[in-house]
């Protein structure tokens, strides 16, 4: 059997002004990173905002577990199908974070006969998007420094500086820095901290901002601090705003590859669900609305997370309104939620899935929260018996939600027939009355709370005094009428990673709050969630290689 990137490597890519041509779009409007990566030209995006809108199809998954669901192979192996069933289909996603890449995933480009390529480029550099978006957070970082090191005019409090520096990798020794060390001349001693490139809210702008115009703006409302007196200062404060604009200028547009069977696919940003916002660009999103009849889009980790905050924030603050929800799972993971071993979960256990269900179960009343139709899809196993699959599906459809099987791992879009064509059934058959579960003007709290209970099943929230303190301050400044952006582990319902299946009436915890002004919501951190994460003892970079002749080995 052949890897993942095995199976890219044989792919036979058409050139990507083929792809382009596909959907209508001129080679004119393509700017080329090389034969198979372009991005889409601001004229075009320009020309097309007037098509009518096509129907939009999120696709979201139950919380992950080591048994694997395949949310990403899923939102590719359902555009393929798509085109087979003689749909006009793009599909949107998250570029990969290095992170990962080289941490715990090794790859995030799908899987099996799903895929997007190239794989490499788009798993590695791509086109170059993370590291501008590294080097605008870092110029906006330096600039601080220089300021304060240059008689500080603005009375920037040293000690009140919320700004941290990024990187694209998993560097745990980059948490918790102290920066100025030397002589007079080398800058003001403080500490300091890194994100992730992907929990930077120079990302969240990016993949929020509609145009120059307005991604500048966000930036120029991005707080980096306070002053000696309490008051924000901004990036526009320290006239940063034009040189970030210029380093994020070719960042700012999609860009467009393709499937393993040439299906058109937009990759643009990529913030992390489990402490950002975990969506793909609102930009990429709606171009994909208007080249298409169907924009199959995902969003990060389990629909506690990504689904949320993709219809809470990227929703609410972008105006888009999901025709269909597709909700991905597999037998093993469910099994998992059940508490059988991983190396166990092979074996027949019909109990063990009707215990575990209930993660599912808690999902699917989530997103039906939302009034937009459910789609529930398992990705099948060989070891999957009837019996459990059966049971599964009646499990759904008792719930008033549609169901279907997916095989787009191993037979691609040719195993996604059943799932695309209920997928248009369903849009066709049910309306979308989509709503978001709060009022984005309610005060900090109340939003906090409605998400830890309606969405997460706490029973209650507790604050710290740090947290109470921030989210007193954030009102008092009018930062309060925002969506809530939480920072919580993907593993479980709760805070607590450990807590499988459905946690009902936990406690939730949450720690710090922040606000990203710029992206336009505010930030809860809950339990032991960080935002630069660490290397495991044995990293997916350990498997990585690249051969004399230049063949890179070991992403998947």
């Amino acid at each position: 059997m052949l890897s993942d990137i095995e199976i890219s490597q044989n792919a036979k890519m058409l050139p990507i002004k083929e792809v382009a041509a596909k959907i209508g779009i001129d080679e004119d409007y393509l700017e080329y990173y090389g034969k198979y990566k372009a991005k889409l030209s601001d004229e075009y995006l320009d020309k097309i905002k007037d098509n009518k809108d096509g129907k939009l199809i999120l696709v979201t998954a139950i919380n992950p577990t080591p048994a694997g669901e395949g949310k990403t192979t899923t939102s590719v192996g359902l555009g393929q199908a798509m085109s087979l069933i003689g749909k006009k289909a793009v599909v949107a996603l998250r570029e990969p974070s290095l992170g990962p890449c080289f941490g715990i995933k090794g790859g995030a480009a799908g899987g099996g006969y799903a895929q997007v390529v190239p794989m490499e480029d788009i798993n590695l550099h791509f086109t170059g998007d993370f590291h501008a978006i590294t080097s605008a957070n870092n110029l906006l970082a330096a600039i601080i420094d220089n300021h304060i090191h240059q008689g500080n005019e603005l009375g920037i409090d040293s000690r009140n500086i919320s700004w941290k520096r990024c990187e694209d990798m998993n560097d745990r020794a980059l948490r918790n820095i102290v920066v100025g060390l030397g002589k007079k001349s080398d800058g003001f001693v403080r500490e300091d901290h890194f994100v992730i490139t992907v929990a930077s809210e120079i990302m969240a702008i990016l993949c929020l901002a509609s145009d120059m115009k307005d991604l500048k703006e966000r930036l120029s409302r991005i707080v980096v601090g306070y002053n000696y007196k309490g008051k924000p200062v901004t990036a526009k404060d320290l006239n940063a705003v034009g040189a970030m604009a210029a380093l994020l200028k070719d960042a700012l547009k999609p860009n467009l590859v393709q499937t393993l069977e040439n299906t058109p696919v937009l990759i643009h940003g990529g913030p992390f669900a489990n402490i950002a916002h975990g969506c793909n660009s609102v930009r990429a999103t709606k171009a994909a609305i208007k080249m298409a009849d169907y924009a199959i889009t995902e969003a990060g980790f389990g629909a506690d997370l990504g689904a949320e905050k993709f219809l809470d924030i990227k929703c609410v603050l972008a105006g888009l309104k999901p025709d269909a929800v597709v909700l991905v799972a597999t037998v093993r993971a469910l099994k998992y939620n059940g508490l059988v071993p991983k190396s166990d979960l092979g074996e027949p256990n019909v109990e063990a899935l009707k215990k575990g269900i209930v993660n599912l179960e808690k999902h699917i009343e989530n997103l039906q929260k939302y009034n937009v139709p459910v789609v529930v899809t398992l990705n099948r196993f060989s070891s999957d018996t009837d019996e459990e699959l059966n049971f599964v599906k009646e499990f759904c459809e008792a719930r008033n939600c549609e169901f279907a099987l997916s095989e787009v791992w191993e037979k691609g879009g040719e195993g996604g027939r059943e799932l695309a064509a209920k997928v248009v059934e369903t849009i066709e058959k049910k309306e979308s009355h989509f709503a978001p579960i709060y009022d984005k003007n309610l005060p900090i709290k109340d939003k906090i709370e409605k998400i830890a209970k309606e969405i997460y099943g706490a029973g209650s929230v507790s604050y710290s005094t740090t947290a109470l303190n921030q989210i007193k301050k954030l009102t008092e400044l009018g930062f309060d009428k925002t969506p809530i952006c939480m920072a919580k582990t993907q593993y479980s319902l709760s805070d607590n990673p450990n807590l499988l299946g459905r946690p009902d009436g936990f406690e939730l915890t949450i720690r710090e709050v922040y606000v990203s002004a710029g992206a336009g919501f505010v930030v809860a951190l809950t339990g032991e969630i960080v935002t630069m994460p660490g290397l495991s003892k044995s990293p997916a970079a350990f498997r990585i290689d690249v051969s004399d002749e230049g063949v890179i080995t070991g992403l998947f």
